[in-house]
C-alpha cells in the first residue's frame, strides 16, 4: 500500500501570486522562478520576471540548482490566433545537490496539483530551456 508523501508545502505567498498570475493582462512572456526554502521545507518566490525572453531566463537561472518556473508564454498560432499558455517547468541542471534534487522532484507533483496547473516540463539541463522547446512541448498539449 503507497500513499504520496508531501516533502515540501507550497507557500501561501507563492498560492496568492500564482492566482493573480493567471489573471495577468499583460500580453509578454513573464516567469515565476520558485525555490525550495530548506529549513523550512516550503516552496517559496525566488525571482519574477516580467516581457522577459527565454534566452534570457535561462541566463538568470543557477546552473547547479533545481528550480520551478511557472511560465506565461505568448504562443502564436499559424492560423493567425495567439494564445497565453501557462506552464510549469521543472528545471534539474546537471550536478545538482541529490539531496536537492530528491526534494524538489519529491515535491513536483503537489506543487502542480496546488497550483492548478496542467502543462508540466521537465528538463534536465538549462540548455533545454529554449523557444523551441517550449514550442515542441506546447504541441503536446493539444
Amino acid at each position: 500500500m503507497s500513499s504520496n508523501v508531501t516533502i515540501c508545502e507550497t507557500s501561501a505567498d507563492v498560492l496568492a501570486l500564482v492566482k493573480k498570475f493567471r489573471m495577468r493582462k499583460e500580453k509578454n512572456i513573464a516567469a515565476i522562478v520558485l525555490k525550495i526554502d530548506k529549513p523550512t521545507l516550503t516552496i517559496v518566490l525566488d525571482e519574477e520576471h516580467e516581457d522577459i525572453t527565454i534566452e534570457d531566463l535561462q541566463d538568470e537561472l543557477p546552473a547547479q540548482q533545481p528550480r520551478y518556473i511557472i511560465l506565461s508564454y505568448v504562443q502564436k498560432h499559424d492560423d493567425g490566433r495567439t494564445s497565453f499558455p501557462l506552464m510549469f517547468i521543472y528545471v534539474t541542471p546537471q550536478g545538482c545537490n541529490p539531496e536537492q534534487q530528491m526534494m524538489y522532484a519529491g515535491s513536483k507533483l503537489e506543487a502542480v496539483k496546488n497550483l492548478g496547473l496542467t502543462k508540466v516540463i521537465e528538463l534536465r539541463s538549462l540548455e533545454d530551456l529554449t523557444e523551441e522547446t517550449v514550442l515542441d512541448k506546447l504541441k503536446l498539449f493539444k
